[in-house]
């Protein structure tokens, strides 16, 4: 197992410190703010710790209130809002310097039968193998790349990501607001359900705000614009081994008042429809002045 992979599977194995209280690091990569996918699956984890064997996570709803600093730990405060018979709801407070800093909700429900559909993979995609990462093709392009990406990109990463849309990274035209990237774990997942989960709401975080910027000839590295994200909900929909790349379509059907809105769909790379997302966030012109 590569020593990234390790690192991520130690920051999503919260310390326990009392009933319903736990506490996470954060990557040292030398951002200034911590990765909000790290945030989302670190509260998945401890909501995860308070729920009885048998109960898997089907859905979660949650909001960024402040940016998380990764120099000092985060505590996880679990709220056991309810457990019935076939479900179960968790609300979880991420805490720094005595602030809050993330909430999140979540619902957990036994194994039960019922109708079963989903949405096809798109076709003709082509296979990651044949494909560049995200970081070459910024690099190819020219794209000024924050230092602390750069390093964090020249590192062994747990995360690898291949744009199926390049056309985003090499012109400044306006472009359908729509991509699809192949996505991926640089290191073996363990065959447990509730880490997988953790681990997809990890992933899930990445490339998707910036499908909001391509119908205004932007990317999500522009220094021209300030992005953070200020919600995201998942749907978790069928198990699947974290052996292979993930397809991850996403596209943006809105943007408005410095916010912008996007979807996501995440398939193995068999066409089974793993999950699904949804996320706004912030994504302001620099120039426009400040409230």
């Amino acid at each position: 197992m590569s020593q990234a992979m390790q690192e991520l599977l130690s920051i999503l194995d919260l310390e326990r410190l009392e009933h319903n209280l736990y506490r996470g690091s954060s990557h040292k990569v030398g951002w200034q703010r911590v990765f909000g996918g790290q945030v989302i699956g670190q509260a998945l984890v401890a909501a995860q710790r308070t729920v009885v064997e048998g109960r898997h996570v089907h859905s979660l709803h949650c909001y960024f209130m402040l940016p998380g600093d990764p120099a000092v730990p985060i505590i996880y405060n679990v709220d056991r809002l309810r457990d019935g018979g076939s479900f179960t709801t968790r609300r979880v407070t991420a805490i720094q310097h005595g602030r809050a800093i993330f909430s999140l909700e979540c619902s957990f429900q036994i194994e039960e039968e019922g109708l079963d559909h989903q949405m096809p993979m798109p076709l003709d995609v082509p296979p990651p193998e044949s494909l560049r990462s995200q970081f070459d093709l910024l690099q190819e392009a020219g794209h000024t790349i924050p230092e602390a990406i750069r390093t964090f990109w020249a590192r062994e990463r747990p995360l690898e990501v291949r744009p199926v849309n390049v056309e985003h990274y090499t012109s400044r035209c306006k472009l359908p607001p729509q991509q699809s990237v192949w996505i991926r774990t640089t290191g073996a997942v363990p065959d447990e359900r509730p880490l997988q989960r953790a681990i997809l709401a990890y992933l899930s975080d990445m490339t998707l705000l910036d499908t909001s910027t391509f119908a205004h000839g932007r990317i999500g590295f522009d220094p021209e614009l300030q992005m953070a994200s200020l919600d995201h909900a998942m749907w978790f929909h069928r198990d699947h081994a974290l052996d292979d790349w993930l397809l991850y379509t996403q596209d943006s059907p809105n943007a408005i008042g410095a916010r912008g809105f996007s979807r996501g769909f995440l398939y193995a790379r068999d066409g089974t429809l793993i999950a699904s997302t949804a996320q706004e966030g912030l994504v302001r012109l620099r120039t426009q002045p400040r409230n």
